[in-house]
Protein backbone atom coordinates (compact mmCIF):
# COMPACT_ATOMS: atom_id res chain seq x y z
CA UNK A 1 0.00 0.00 0.00
CA UNK A 2 1.72 3.33 -1.37
CA UNK A 3 1.70 6.27 1.55
CA UNK A 4 -1.23 8.25 -0.20
CA UNK A 5 -3.60 5.26 0.25
CA UNK A 6 -2.18 4.74 3.81
CA UNK A 7 -2.95 8.63 4.45
CA UNK A 8 -6.51 8.30 2.79
CA UNK A 9 -7.23 5.30 5.04
CA UNK A 10 -6.33 7.13 8.14
CA UNK A 11 -8.13 10.62 7.23
CA UNK A 12 -11.24 8.43 6.49
CA UNK A 13 -10.68 7.13 9.85
CA UNK A 14 -11.08 10.29 11.16
CA UNK A 15 -14.76 10.45 10.12
CA UNK A 16 -15.26 7.26 11.88
CA UNK A 17 -15.81 5.55 8.19
CA UNK A 18 -12.85 3.34 7.62
CA UNK A 19 -10.35 1.86 10.42
CA UNK A 20 -7.62 3.88 11.61
CA UNK A 21 -3.55 3.19 10.80
CA UNK A 22 -0.46 4.36 12.41
CA UNK A 23 2.03 6.50 9.95
CA UNK A 24 4.71 8.83 10.15
CA UNK A 25 3.94 12.33 9.34
CA UNK A 26 7.19 14.55 8.03
CA UNK A 27 7.44 18.20 10.19
CA UNK A 28 5.05 20.75 8.32
CA UNK A 29 7.24 23.31 6.39
CA UNK A 30 7.72 26.85 7.06
CA UNK A 31 6.47 27.65 4.69
CA UNK A 32 2.68 26.81 5.87
CA UNK A 33 3.07 29.46 8.57
CA UNK A 34 3.73 32.23 6.27
CA UNK A 35 1.18 31.31 3.96
CA UNK A 36 -1.50 31.20 6.33
CA UNK A 37 -0.37 34.36 8.46
CA UNK A 38 -0.21 36.37 4.88
CA UNK A 39 -3.86 35.26 3.83
CA UNK A 40 -6.73 35.13 6.46
CA UNK A 41 -8.46 32.81 4.19
CA UNK A 42 -5.51 30.24 4.51
CA UNK A 43 -5.12 30.96 8.32
CA UNK A 44 -8.82 29.72 8.75
CA UNK A 45 -8.40 26.54 6.34
CA UNK A 46 -5.27 25.35 7.80
CA UNK A 47 -6.27 25.84 11.60
CA UNK A 48 -9.60 24.14 10.52
CA UNK A 49 -8.05 21.30 8.81
CA UNK A 50 -5.31 20.61 12.11
CA UNK A 51 -8.36 20.93 14.52
CA UNK A 52 -9.97 18.53 12.46
CA UNK A 53 -6.92 16.28 12.75
CA UNK A 54 -6.47 17.03 16.23
CA UNK A 55 -2.76 18.17 15.72
CA UNK A 56 -1.83 14.62 14.07
CA UNK A 57 -1.38 15.67 10.62
CA UNK A 58 0.13 19.48 10.47
CA UNK A 59 -0.58 21.20 7.51
CA UNK A 60 2.33 21.78 4.91
CA UNK A 61 1.21 24.20 2.50
CA UNK A 62 -2.40 26.09 1.59
CA UNK A 63 -2.52 27.85 -1.69
CA UNK A 64 -5.29 29.52 -3.42
CA UNK A 65 -6.38 28.13 -6.52
CA UNK A 66 -7.57 29.48 -9.56
CA UNK A 67 -11.33 29.02 -8.04
CA UNK A 68 -12.49 31.49 -6.01
CA UNK A 69 -12.53 30.81 -2.62
CA UNK A 70 -11.31 27.60 -2.76
CA UNK A 71 -8.09 26.76 -0.93
CA UNK A 72 -5.26 23.78 -1.78
CA UNK A 73 -4.59 21.95 0.77
CA UNK A 74 -1.31 19.95 1.10
CA UNK A 75 -0.35 17.47 4.06
CA UNK A 76 2.95 15.78 3.37
CA UNK A 77 4.51 15.84 -0.28
CA UNK A 78 1.90 13.82 -2.03
CA UNK A 79 -1.88 14.68 -0.37
CA UNK A 80 -3.76 17.42 -1.92
CA UNK A 81 -7.34 18.44 -0.46
CA UNK A 82 -9.47 21.41 -1.60
CA UNK A 83 -11.09 23.26 1.11
CA UNK A 84 -13.42 26.46 0.76
CA UNK A 85 -12.29 29.63 2.25
CA UNK A 86 -14.73 29.16 5.57
CA UNK A 87 -12.63 26.36 6.55
CA UNK A 88 -15.71 24.10 7.18
CA UNK A 89 -16.15 21.58 3.78
CA UNK A 90 -13.45 19.73 2.23
CA UNK A 91 -12.84 17.58 -1.19
CA UNK A 92 -10.46 14.87 0.08
CA UNK A 93 -10.62 11.60 -1.81
CA UNK A 94 -13.33 12.30 -3.97
CA UNK A 95 -15.57 12.82 -1.15
CA UNK A 96 -16.97 16.26 0.28
CA UNK A 97 -16.83 16.24 3.89
CA UNK A 98 -18.50 18.65 6.36
CA UNK A 99 -15.24 19.21 8.91
CA UNK A 100 -17.32 21.05 11.64
CA UNK A 101 -19.39 18.55 11.95
CA UNK A 102 -17.38 15.69 10.95
CA UNK A 103 -19.55 14.24 8.47
CA UNK A 104 -18.91 12.48 5.21
CA UNK A 105 -21.68 14.21 3.18
CA UNK A 106 -20.92 12.40 0.13
CA UNK A 107 -21.34 8.87 1.86
CA UNK A 108 -24.50 10.00 3.44
CA UNK A 109 -25.90 10.99 -0.05
CA UNK A 110 -24.68 7.31 -1.43
CA UNK A 111 -26.52 5.98 1.71
CA UNK A 112 -29.96 7.76 0.54
CA UNK A 113 -29.42 6.73 -3.19
CA UNK A 114 -28.76 2.87 -2.17
CA UNK A 115 -31.30 2.52 0.44
CA UNK A 116 -34.41 0.43 0.33
CA UNK A 117 -37.47 -0.41 1.39
CA UNK A 118 -36.71 -3.28 4.05
CA UNK A 119 -39.75 -4.47 3.72
CA UNK A 120 -39.40 -6.18 0.28
CA UNK A 121 -36.71 -8.67 1.25
CA UNK A 122 -37.38 -12.39 0.55
CA UNK A 123 -36.77 -12.99 4.58
CA UNK A 124 -37.37 -16.69 3.69
CA UNK A 125 -34.88 -16.99 1.92
CA UNK A 126 -32.54 -16.22 5.05
CA UNK A 127 -31.13 -17.52 8.25
CA UNK A 128 -33.11 -15.72 11.41
CA UNK A 129 -31.56 -15.62 14.41
CA UNK A 130 -33.04 -13.48 17.44
CA UNK A 131 -30.80 -12.26 20.67
CA UNK A 132 -33.04 -10.91 23.25
CA UNK A 133 -36.13 -9.32 22.51
CA UNK A 134 -35.09 -8.74 18.93
CA UNK A 135 -36.77 -5.51 18.78
CA UNK A 136 -33.75 -3.82 16.62
CA UNK A 137 -33.35 -5.65 13.01
CA UNK A 138 -30.29 -5.92 10.50
CA UNK A 139 -30.67 -8.50 7.43
CA UNK A 140 -26.47 -9.13 6.52
CA UNK A 141 -25.17 -10.59 3.14
CA UNK A 142 -22.70 -12.64 3.69
CA UNK A 143 -19.87 -15.20 2.36
CA UNK A 144 -18.22 -17.89 4.55
CA UNK A 145 -14.90 -17.26 3.24
CA UNK A 146 -15.09 -13.06 3.74
CA UNK A 147 -12.63 -11.79 6.44
CA UNK A 148 -14.51 -8.96 7.09
CA UNK A 149 -17.57 -10.81 7.65
CA UNK A 150 -16.28 -13.10 10.01
CA UNK A 151 -15.33 -9.76 11.82
CA UNK A 152 -18.52 -8.61 11.73
CA UNK A 153 -19.86 -11.59 13.05
CA UNK A 154 -17.86 -11.74 15.94
CA UNK A 155 -19.43 -8.00 16.40
CA UNK A 156 -22.61 -9.11 15.78
CA UNK A 157 -23.20 -11.79 18.13
CA UNK A 158 -22.27 -9.78 21.17
CA UNK A 159 -25.34 -7.63 20.54
CA UNK A 160 -28.47 -7.50 22.69
CA UNK A 161 -32.04 -7.15 21.62
CA UNK A 162 -31.11 -8.02 17.78
CA UNK A 163 -32.87 -10.01 15.09
CA UNK A 164 -30.25 -10.73 12.28
CA UNK A 165 -31.52 -12.38 8.93
CA UNK A 166 -28.75 -13.47 7.10
CA UNK A 167 -28.76 -13.98 3.46
CA UNK A 168 -25.69 -16.30 2.65
CA UNK A 169 -23.96 -15.97 -0.50
CA UNK A 170 -21.25 -18.15 -2.15
CA UNK A 171 -19.20 -16.33 -4.81
CA UNK A 172 -15.51 -15.01 -3.26
CA UNK A 173 -13.58 -18.79 -3.23
CA UNK A 174 -14.31 -22.17 -4.90
CA UNK A 175 -15.51 -23.81 -1.67
CA UNK A 176 -17.60 -20.94 -0.75
CA UNK A 177 -20.83 -22.65 -1.78
CA UNK A 178 -19.89 -25.93 -0.31
CA UNK A 179 -19.43 -24.43 2.82
CA UNK A 180 -22.69 -22.56 2.49
CA UNK A 181 -24.50 -25.61 1.22
CA UNK A 182 -23.51 -27.07 4.72
CA UNK A 183 -24.32 -24.55 6.73
CA UNK A 184 -27.82 -24.26 4.92
CA UNK A 185 -27.78 -28.20 5.72
CA UNK A 186 -27.43 -28.34 8.95
CA UNK A 187 -30.40 -28.85 11.58
CA UNK A 188 -29.15 -26.04 13.39
CA UNK A 189 -28.73 -23.79 10.45
CA UNK A 190 -28.09 -20.38 12.71
CA UNK A 191 -25.52 -21.85 14.95
CA UNK A 192 -23.86 -23.74 12.11
CA UNK A 193 -23.32 -20.67 10.12
CA UNK A 194 -22.05 -18.80 13.56
CA UNK A 195 -19.84 -21.72 13.88
CA UNK A 196 -18.59 -21.48 10.21
CA UNK A 197 -17.73 -17.90 10.30
CA UNK A 198 -16.53 -17.50 13.36
CA UNK A 199 -14.39 -20.76 14.24
CA UNK A 200 -13.89 -22.11 10.15
CA UNK A 201 -15.83 -25.19 11.45
CA UNK A 202 -17.64 -27.09 8.52
CA UNK A 203 -20.69 -28.45 9.16
CA UNK A 204 -20.24 -32.62 8.79
CA UNK A 205 -23.35 -32.92 6.06
CA UNK A 206 -23.20 -33.68 2.59
CA UNK A 207 -24.55 -30.64 1.75
CA UNK A 208 -26.87 -31.59 -0.49
CA UNK A 209 -30.16 -30.48 0.45
CA UNK A 210 -32.15 -27.30 -1.45
CA UNK A 211 -30.73 -24.28 -0.51
CA UNK A 212 -31.60 -20.23 -1.74
CA UNK A 213 -28.15 -19.70 -2.82
CA UNK A 214 -29.37 -19.10 -6.40
CA UNK A 215 -32.29 -17.07 -5.08
CA UNK A 216 -29.99 -15.07 -2.78
CA UNK A 217 -27.50 -14.66 -5.88
CA UNK A 218 -30.32 -13.06 -8.02
CA UNK A 219 -31.52 -10.69 -5.14
CA UNK A 220 -27.95 -9.46 -4.74
CA UNK A 221 -27.60 -9.04 -8.43
CA UNK A 222 -31.01 -7.09 -8.17
CA UNK A 223 -29.73 -5.16 -5.13
CA UNK A 224 -26.37 -4.15 -6.82
CA UNK A 225 -24.41 -6.12 -4.48
CA UNK A 226 -20.85 -6.37 -5.48
CA UNK A 227 -19.38 -7.90 -2.71
CA UNK A 228 -19.59 -8.20 1.29
CA UNK A 229 -20.60 -7.99 3.82
CA UNK A 230 -22.85 -5.67 2.72
CA UNK A 231 -25.55 -5.09 6.12
CA UNK A 232 -29.49 -3.12 5.70
CA UNK A 233 -30.76 -1.65 8.54
CA UNK A 234 -34.43 -1.71 9.28
CA UNK A 235 -35.31 1.75 7.86
CA UNK A 236 -33.59 0.12 4.79
CA UNK A 237 -30.23 1.99 5.13
CA UNK A 238 -26.90 0.23 3.40
CA UNK A 239 -24.17 0.27 5.26
CA UNK A 240 -21.20 -1.74 2.30
CA UNK A 241 -18.38 -3.05 4.48
CA UNK A 242 -17.11 -3.45 7.63
CA UNK A 243 -17.65 -0.92 10.88
CA UNK A 244 -16.05 -0.80 13.46
CA UNK A 245 -17.95 -1.40 16.58
CA UNK A 246 -18.36 2.19 17.80
CA UNK A 247 -19.81 3.03 14.50
CA UNK A 248 -21.81 0.09 13.66
CA UNK A 249 -23.61 0.48 17.27
CA UNK A 250 -24.06 4.17 16.77
CA UNK A 251 -25.57 3.35 12.84
CA UNK A 252 -27.58 0.61 14.42
CA UNK A 253 -29.11 3.25 17.11
CA UNK A 254 -29.71 5.52 13.97
CA UNK A 255 -31.11 3.16 11.99
CA UNK A 256 -33.64 1.14 14.05
CA UNK A 257 -35.75 4.40 15.34
CA UNK A 258 -39.22 4.29 14.35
Amino acid sequence: MTDSMSFTRVAAAAFAFVAAATLWIAAPLVHAQGAAAADPGAARVKAAVEAFFKGRYPVDEVRKTPLRGIYEVRVRNDVLMYADETGQYVFLDGNLIDLKGERNLTQERMEELLAIDFGTLPLDLAIKQVAGNGKRVVAVFEDPNCGYCKRLRADLVKLDDLTIYTFPMAFLAADSESKARKALCAADKARAWNDLLLNNRIPGNAGTCDTPLAKVAELARKLGITGTPVVFFANGKRLQGYAPPDRFNRMLAENSKG
